[in-house]
């Protein structure tokens, strides 16, 4: 019993020198990331572990407290997994920002321009309105204009003597007539502008009177007479008319012609781009009676028409 005993000497000295030791508390580790994020790796090992123990009576004492004011707050108990739950993981609001503005940037760039919207627009355009114009013209394109040959009538034809500008002597034709026949324009929503080619009168290849068509305009389902004068003085013939028999520069038989032209007829549906043609050479078989001067002679029966466009 003696020497277990202790003094109080004894009991107080070794309060003195031996701190009182406090209950076991839990030990914190803080793991502080690296500013570097760029490398996986990198970052797990940029982490450094600082232990910290409890406030009171610890060796770590005056770590902890400086680990403290460096981090905004300390960890809890059973959060051990520090590294795993810094880095934000897919789902979590820092994944999900960078997500939309990834999918904002490839949203911009396999966007559309604005310029391929236009340029779209305006080739829409055009193939519609090519379309349209094309159903317009073939519309109009079956609505032709038809003619009727009505009559030709010789005021004069006269044979006499003479010669030419060289001075050549030769039998010299003048002659004077009308012929007239009717426009018919067959379109239901166009006008059409006529002109012609020249009226030739001629006997085999030599041209002995001519003359013009007055361009005019004809509006929709609409017709018309029309009259042309053909004129031819002092032809020269050039032994031509040897055939011919004639007294007192009057023709005595009868003298076969042939009447020539073509008929332009133009429409101006869509202004002028859609503006069909309608071209017709009309041919007649005229023939010269000397009892039928100033009468009108049927054609009804002695042209043809041939379509040209």
């Amino acid at each position: 019993m003696s020497m277990h005993a202790k003094t109080d000497s004894e009991v107080t000295s070794q309060t003195a020198s031996s701190p009182t030791r406090s209950p076991r508390r839990p030990v914190y580790f803080v793991q502080s990331p690296s500013r570097d994020s760029h490398d996986g790796e990198k970052t797990t090992n940029s982490f450094h572990s600082t232990p910290v123990l409890s406030p009171n009576g610890s060796p770590g004492r005056h770590s902890r407290n400086s680990s403290s004011t460096r981090f905004s707050g300390s960890l809890r108990p059973g959060s051990r997994k520090v590294s795993h739950q810094l880095q934000p993981r897919k789902g979590e609001k820092g994944f999900d920002a960078i997500e939309e503005e990834g999918l904002a940037d490839d949203d911009h760039r396999s966007g559309i321009p604005r310029r391929c919207y236009f340029l779209a627009f305006v080739v829409g355009f055009f193939v519609l309105f090519s379309f349209f114009s094309l159903v317009l013209w073939a519309a109009a394109k079956p609505q032709k204009p038809s003619i009727t040959m009505r009559s030709i009538s010789f005021d004069q034809f006269v044979v006499n003597a003479g010669a030419d500008a060289s001075g050549v002597a030769t039998e010299m034709v003048t002659i004077n007539t009308t012929i007239k026949f009717n426009f018919h324009n067959r379109g239901t929503f166009f006008g059409v502008h006529v002109s012609s080619t020249p009226v030739d009168l001629a006997y085999t290849e030599l041209t002995l009177a001519s003359g013009s068509i007055k361009k005019f305009y004809q509006s929709r389902k609409g017709q018309r007479l029309v009259s042309v004068n053909l004129q031819g003085r002092g032809v020269p013939l050039y032994g031509g008319g040897v055939n011919w028999s004639s007294m007192d520069g009057k023709l005595t038989a009868p003298v076969p012609l042939n009447l020539n032209f073509t008929v332009k007829a133009k429409a101006y549906v869509l202004g002028k781009l859609v503006k069909p043609k309608f071209h017709r050479k009309i041919s007649c078989a005229v023939v010269y009676k000397p009892t039928k001067v100033n009468v009108p002679i049927s054609l009804k029966n002695s042209c043809t028409t041939i379509k040209l466009k």
